[in-house]
């Protein structure tokens, strides 16, 4: 599914493997440059969106395995550079080419991608935000941040969301890991809902911030 095409940058969504992870394939529309960010599953249909362009980087918003399961393929067909943060890196099969670090700026042809560390979900989670737009990875979604493992781990992704994506325009579009995509004026009215409730201090896992 196409989910941006300005003129400048196309952005297709795939849904794939038993998990229904996003990968996203990003093209610089004046210069045929491409990226893909994550590798959940089934190589063959992320190779086909990438046909007729440049594939430049590998980028990885984190390193569970439902967004790397095709990583060790696309490697070795694409042979190009893997960039994860280096707190996530050791999860992966092979060391990757590039560590990326929170403030890092990448260039994909005409696009710059901008990198934004975002931990809680994983200790290496990562953002990409390319112009207007964000690919969020499992650190925040339609309704409530990604999944944690702990209620440290639930403020962690809470001060990331609100430090760091919260601080982005309200109309910025957001494509996470998993599903649709939302947009920062729609995340911040739910969140402020959240946050002005009490809650448990052993709360984690799936939280949503309407009912949680």
């Amino acid at each position: 599914m196409i989910v941006v095409n300005d003129g400048n940058v196309r952005i297709e969504r795939l849904e794939l493997g038993s998990w229904g992870t996003n990968a996203y394939v990003v093209v610089c529309l004046q210069t045929g440059v491409s990226v893909l960010v994550d590798a959940p599953a089934e190589a063959a249909k992320i190779l086909k969106s990438l046909e007729g362009t440049k594939p430049a980087y590998i980028l990885i918003t984190h390193s569970h395995s439902d967004h790397t399961g095709a990583l060790p393929e696309l490697r070795a067909r694409l042979k190009v550079p893997v960039g994860i943060h280096s707190a996530d890196a050791g999860s992966l099969s092979h060391s990757p080419e590039m560590l990326l670090n929170d403030g890092d700026s990448l260039s994909a042809g005409k696009l710059g991608i901008q990198v934004i560390h975002t931990p809680g979900h994983t200790p290496g989670s990562l953002c990409f935000r390319l112009g207007k737009y964000l690919l969020s990875g499992d650190t925040i979604f339609p309704g409530g941040p990604g999944q944690t493992g702990s209620p440290g781990a639930l403020g962690e992704i809470v001060k990331s969301i609100t430090g760091r994506i919260f601080a982005l325009p309200d109309d910025t579009p957001v494509y996470p890991g998993h599903g649709d995509s939302t947009t920062l004026k729609k995340e911040k009215a739910e969140f402020a809902v959240f946050s002005s409730r009490p809650r448990r201090p052993d709360l984690c896992g799936d939280v949503a911030w309407l009912t949680s």
